[in-house]
């Protein structure tokens, strides 16, 4: 089991907690209130700043109620923070983007993560062909 030290902006945040059988992504909430009108920005502060186990990165991305409960989106998609990202004032933060005014309350859940190992040294050989079944193109899925 790897472990990561973690540390949190006070009190009032929950907790994390891995919940083993249910998912393999762990929750992140919002560490302050936040109201949003439609158009606006926000780095959203998660409340949490972590060292995570070395030769890893943490994957942030929305929780699948996030729009539907917030109007917001993720800007970045992903946030992907590596293992050097781990000094006390290196804290998690969700950039939002608001499609209708909203207010997020602290302690919401907004978004989720997973630790993945880092990708392993690859190479590219450069080739004139390819030699794969052509499948189409991009949106071919399932068509013949």
């Amino acid at each position: 089991m790897e472990t990561i030290k973690i540390q949190y902006l006070n009190d009032e945040i929950e907790r994390l907690r891995y919940i083993d059988g249910k998912s393999d992504w762990i929750d992140l909430r919002a560490a302050e209130e936040v109201e949003l009108k439609a158009g606006e920005f926000k780095l959203i502060h998660l409340g949490v700043a972590m060292q995570l186990p070395e030769g890893y990165e943490a994957h942030i991305v929305p929780r699948s109620s996030t729009f539907k409960n917030f109007g917001i989106i993720q800007t970045n998609h992903c946030g992907i923070i590596d293992e050097s990202y781990c000094g006390p004032n290196d804290w998690f933060y969700m950039p939002a983007y608001a499609l209708r005014d909203t207010v997020i309350h602290v302690n919401d859940r907004i978004c989720q993560f997973r630790i993945e190992k880092h990708q392993p040294t690859i190479g590219f050989e450069e080739v004139d062909h390819l030699n794969g079944e052509d499948r189409g193109g991009i949106g071919s899925t399932g068509k013949r």
